[in-house]
């Protein structure tokens, strides 16, 4: 790692403009050097920071690595890589975009099932209709066992989601999901339902230290600096 400052930031779409958008509202230029495709950027003014472009769930790998000294991604993808994510990371700013919540949903047809304890108390009857307990569809594994863990609910199986995650209580694929959602309507209209319980996380995009990387008082106060400008 270099002697200066390491900045992961998204390396493409929507998130990448966004981050853009942020800094320059705090007055800092970020641009890519060399190649316009390529992966390496700066900012105006700040010579000791050297930013990288990164896809948002490789950021969430290399801050939990300690391999880069900042990241800028969502809250759900550091929980959902680390289970100790509050002794490995530092949420430094929340940066107000890329809102996602992290959340149970039912068929809306389970009208009974509003709750945590509802969908616990059908297991049992579920497991001797169909000989298997309920599965739930998710691309968050770990965040949906810690959820349902520290809710005491254990008989169900998870079922990795590669595609759209909605659409497989309709598919016969899983009987309920955790999945991220900003407005809901995608729910609504797969019929699925939020459980009453059922936000296991408010995320947004944040900027994050890494406390695995190597810091000098240098490299502190170019951090302290940056999340400072980044307040507004």
């Amino acid at each position: 790692m270099s002697a200066k400052l390491t900045l992961a930031i998204p390396s493409k779409g929507r998130l990448m403009e966004q981050v853009t958008e942020v800094f320059a509202k705090a007055g800092l230029v970020v641009k890519k050097v060399g190649h316009a495709r390529g992966y390496r950027g700066e900012i105006e003014g700040l010579p000791g920071v050297d930013v990288a472009y990164v896809s948002s769930s490789e950021i969430a790998a290399a801050l939990k690595a300690g391999s880069v000294h900042l990241g800028i991604t969502g809250e759900d993808l550091v929980r959902e890589s680390m289970s100790d994510a509050d002794t490995r990371v530092t949420f430094l700013r929340p940066l107000g975009f890329g809102f996602a919540d992290v959340v149970v949903a039912v068929p809306a047809c389970w009208i009974d099932v509003t709750t945590v304890a509802d969908l616990e108390a059908i297991s049992g009857a579920f497991r001797r209709a169909h000989g298997r307990w309920p599965r739930a569809a998710t691309k968050y594994k770990n965040l949906t066992r810690r959820f349902f863990a520290a809710h005491g609910f254990g008989d169900y199986r998870i079922v990795e989601s590669l595609g759209a995650t909605e659409g497989t209580p309709a598919a016969g694929t899983a009987e309920f999901i955790v999945d991220i959602t900003t407005t809901g309507e995608t729910l609504r209209a797969n019929g699925l339902r939020i459980l009453d319980d059922g936000v296991i996380l408010k995320s947004q995009a944040h900027l994050i230290a890494a406390n695995l990387a190597p810091w000098t008082p240098q490299l502190a106060k170019l951090r302290d600096d940056l999340a400072k400008r980044l307040a507004g």
